[in-house]
């Protein structure tokens, strides 16, 4: 939470609440409280009910205080006009009772600001905590082992002979450099190398032509971005448990490229007219994994480092839900068109985090473990981002925010798991997809190396 800035402590919690605005929206809160009460006890956040009177008699105190400040300003300019008026007459008696008034109607405003500020602030961070209000369509449950599986594409491969662990394959192909990542990094990095390297940028290469073939505009994005982005993206809880701080300076390493893609749009008003906005980037991804069960030793699958190529969308309300289904579907069309049977999860509510309206994730089989994992998830937010960072659009009827989606192109190294499990032949040679060979050369098959 606290980062050393030079010689001084800085707090970008407090920094980002005093600029960015909440999750819901303040007058579902004062007309529907049970909604939101309700909607917190579907995600088991009950702690947090508490928040909702909070919140309520917060909102009550700055509009009545705002109420007082306007009508003592709006009186000292009447009072002003009166003082005048005796002045002129000569009434200096009554001229300075007047100005007796006004300057302790100066000293109440200059309290009654000071105490709007404050509530304003711990409104803020009282209304940042609350969650989106989630989808009808959520599944209520308390963990990601309550998520309900939707549906299943292509046959599990079963094949008759030992699938190896993913490090060994890798290793046997002479694709993978480990150790020496360890002595150099630590935990949770990799060196891959030859025609694995190649088949990891060959991937995330087709990925790309894929969603610029469905229409996505293609852009590479920063790889830092400032505090304010973070906390308009994710929720704080989030931030401590995934992002890297550059010390001594208001930066973080994004975690995915969602961050810094759908920040680019903060603080903007959007012509109706060029909605949706959609654009799939690429970016390394940077990751503490803090809380996850412990980094592998030997392994690929959870790691602080790794590339993506990632979707995302701004558009208007009623068209996020649509797009929501198009999203997921486009990475299920990927990983098929590559050979790889997938199934997709709905999240339940206690596994969404607080801006998520609803979310999917797409999982791929593992012939060694004999079940899915997780390799991509799509979210839509609905208006939770383009609240807390001021995203709008404007139309005809006005100005509205924006809803905002994102979803998982493909994932790399995680997805070379499920590639080569499922690729790999008995001799220990891997094949190549056809929609990949273009992108390795023409080869059709990485073999072992002696």
């Amino acid at each position: 939470m606290l980062a050393i800035e030079g010689k001084k402590l800085y707090n970008w919690q407090e920094q980002v609440e005093k600029r960015y605005t909440d999750m819901i929206d303040i007058t579902l809160l004062r007309s529907e409280p049970e909604l939101v009460r309700d909607n917190i006890k579907k995600k088991f956040q009950d702690k947090k009910l508490p928040l909702v009177d909070e919140a309520i008699a917060l909102d009550a105190k700055k509009r009545a205080l705002q109420t007082e400040g306007d009508e003592l300003r709006a009186a000292r300019n009447s009072l002003s006009k009166q003082i005048g008026q005796l002045m002129r007459e000569k009434r200096t008696d009554e001229a300075e009772k007047i100005k007796a008034q006004v300057n302790a109607d100066a000293e109440r405003l200059k309290c009654i600001e000071a105490e709007s500020e404050d509530v304003g602030a711990r409104l803020k961070q009282v209304m940042m905590s609350i969650p989106n209000i989630i989808s009808p369509e959520t599944p209520i449950g308390r963990n990601d082992m309550e998520n309900v599986e939707r549906e299943r594409f292509l046959e599990p491969r079963v094949p008759d002979f030992e699938i190896p662990y993913h490090v060994d394959i890798l290793e046997k192909l002479g694709g993978a450099d480990i150790d020496s990542a360890r002595k150099t990094s630590g935990q949770g990095f990799y060196y891959l190398i030859g025609n694995v390297a190649r088949l990891h940028s060959a991937v995330l290469a087709y990925a790309r032509d894929f969603m610029i073939n469905k229409g996505f505009t293609y852009c590479i994005p920063p790889f830092m971005i400032r505090s304010s982005v973070v906390s308009g993206v994710m929720s704080f809880e989030e931030m401590e448990g995934m992002m890297y701080k550059i010390e001594g300076e208001d930066l973080f390493l994004i975690g995915t490229s969602e961050h810094s893609m759908i920040g680019r749009f903060a603080g903007t008003t959007i012509e109706e007219s060029k909605l949706p906005l959609t654009l799939t980037s690429y970016s390394p991804c940077f990751r503490k994994e803090k809380g996850a069960h412990g980094i592998e030793e030997r392994g690929v699958y959870r790691i602080h480092q790794f590339e993506k190529q990632e979707m995302i969308v701004v558009c208007k309300p009623e068209e996020s839900c649509e797009w929501y289904e198009k999203m997921w579907k486009y990475t299920v069309e990927l990983f098929v068109s590559m050979g790889i049977p997938v199934r997709t999860l709905e999240c339940c509510s206690g596994d969404l985090a607080d801006l998520k309206y609803r979310s999917v994730d797409v999982e791929a089989w593992s012939p060694r473990q004999k079940k899915y994992f997780e390799v991509g998830s799509c979210s839509n937010l609905t208006d939770a981002q383009a609240r807390r960072l001021g995203i709008r659009y404007k139309g005809e009827k006005g100005t509205a925010y924006a809803h905002t989606l994102n979803n998982t192109v493909v994932a790399p190294p995680r997805m070379l798991i499920a590639f080569l499990e499922n690729h790999l032949n008995a001799d220990g040679s891997v094949d190549i997809p056809e929609v990949l060979r273009p992108y390795m050369g023409g080869l059709e098959k990485i073999l072992p190396v002696s």
